[in-house]
């Protein structure tokens, strides 16, 4: 069985709510544009390298390409752009009055930024992200070291932002700028109307000399010629070049698909197909119509015969559809029973299974035979100490009788050697 502990739902919801309130007024307090402030940082830091001359100092001494306005903004090149970087801070480190090396572009980078951000620390910056922000070589703090670093640069080289002098002779320029171009705009209206003017001369028809022209054909026509006109050429040559020219004088006209002749008779001919065949598939749908109507009859009566013959059957098999219906429902009441046997079931052949291990490992431990044989081995070790115990037993038993009997035998000795003295006295 397993226990799942869940927590209190309140403080998950107070904790979610938090967060939420959290995020709100982060965003509330950065606002819509903050995704947009690095670039303008961006150009900023530019605008300010610029003032620092960075063009001169650092980018034709290290052989560098210019920066664009959004360089340290958005992600090109990664090392490229962190090698960049620590160059253009070193640089403005150095501009600031800190003494600071000059990064190469195998040192470690972590060194390099941890001494930079304690230069700026030193500086006054704040500074509180992880050296890793700066480790990809663009973003937002990045934009941020640099132009706190050339903001120092600025005030060391004792810049100070002035208000913009605006020239006063641009406004001159600018309207006498204007009136050049309402004096171009006058002259070509005029241009315009002068051409127009000598497009219509050119154009105009000398309606006198036209008419003096036709009258001279008029009267050339009229004049009737004094001599009858005979004609000099051979028939021969006549045909031949009758022959030759022909086939060029052939006039064909080209058929246009727009030409509404040709819709008018393209309907025609499609009018006079659709009646022929109409004729021809009207008498194949009328007997095909017969053919399906006699069809349906004949299934009707079919379906009525059989609907007769059929209806003690039908009559059955809804009997039966209710009797399998209510056997489906009792199956579904008997397998609901089936389920919860089966789970308990499960449930036994478990205890079961524990019961029998433990019987096994208790038959295991009454069957095993190393208990018993680490007993005999402790019984034979135990009379081998007994017997040497009794060994030892014995000797001392026997020195101590030694002892004893020497003792003995020193007293007795002591006690003749006291009482001979005494006799022999006693005899003198």
């Amino acid at each position: 069985s397993l226990l799942v502990v869940t927590p209190p739902s309140g403080r998950n919801d107070d904790s979610n709510n938090n967060r939420e309130r959290k995020v709100g007024k982060e965003v509330i307090s950065k606002g819509p544009g903050a995704a947009f402030q690095m670039f303008v940082l961006m150009e900023d830091l530019l605008d300010k390298l610029k003032l620092l001359n960075y063009e001169e100092e650092v980018l034709r001494k290290n052989n560098m390409k210019a920066l664009s306005r959004h360089y340290f903004a958005i992600p090109t090149n990664p090392g490229e752009q962190f090698y960049m970087f620590s160059t253009l801070a070193a640089w403005m480190i150095n501009k600031a009055g800190h003494d600071f090396e000059q990064p190469q572009e195998y040192d470690d980078p972590n060194a390099t930024l941890s001494s930079i951000l304690s230069k700026l620390r030193a500086f006054g910056g704040l500074v509180d992200f992880p050296p890793s922000k700066l480790k990809a070589g663009h973003g937002e703090h990045v934009c941020y070291v640099l132009d706190s670093l050339a903001e120092e640069a600025l005030k060391h080289t004792g810049f100070s932002w002035k208000r913009p002098i605006y020239p006063t002779e641009e406004l001159e320029e600018e309207s006498v700028m204007e009136d050049d171009a309402e004096l171009t705009l006058n002259k070509l209206e005029e241009e315009v109307v002068e051409d127009a003017e000598d497009y219509e001369e050119e154009n105009y028809i000398d309606l006198e000399a036209l008419k003096a022209q036709t009258h001279k054909m008029e009267v050339g026509d009229s004049a009737k010629p004094e001599e009858i006109l005979e004609s000099t050429t051979d028939a021969a040559e006549w045909n031949l070049e009758v022959e030759r020219v022909l086939p060029h004088l052939k006039v064909t006209i080209r058929t246009d698909n727009k030409d509404w002749r040709i819709h008018v008779d393209q309907m025609h001919q499609h009018k006079e197909g659709i009646e022929t065949s109409l004729k021809e598939t009207k008498g194949y749908l009328d007997k095909l119509q017969d053919e399906i109507t006699r069809n349906l009859e004949k299934v009707n009566s079919r379906e009525k015969y059989i609907n007769n013959q059929l209806e003690h059957l039908v009559q059955e098999y809804r009997t039966v559809q209710a009797q399998l219906s209510e056997a489906k429902e009792r199956y579904q009441q008997g397998s609901g029973g089936v389920t919860e046997r089966t789970r308990i079931l499960s449930e036994i052949t478990e205890e079961l299974e524990k019961v029998k291990q433990e019987m096994e490992e208790k038959g295991s431990s009454m069957t095993d035979g190393a208990p018993v044989v680490k007993i005999k081995q402790a019984l034979t070790k135990l009379k081998q100490e007994i017997i040497q115990m009794d060994i030892r037993i014995g000797v001392v038993e026997h020195t101590l009788l030694q002892a004893n009997l020497k003792e003995k035998s020193n007293m007795t000795r002591d006690m003749h050697a006291t009482m001979i003295p005494e006799s022999a006295i006693g005899g003198y």
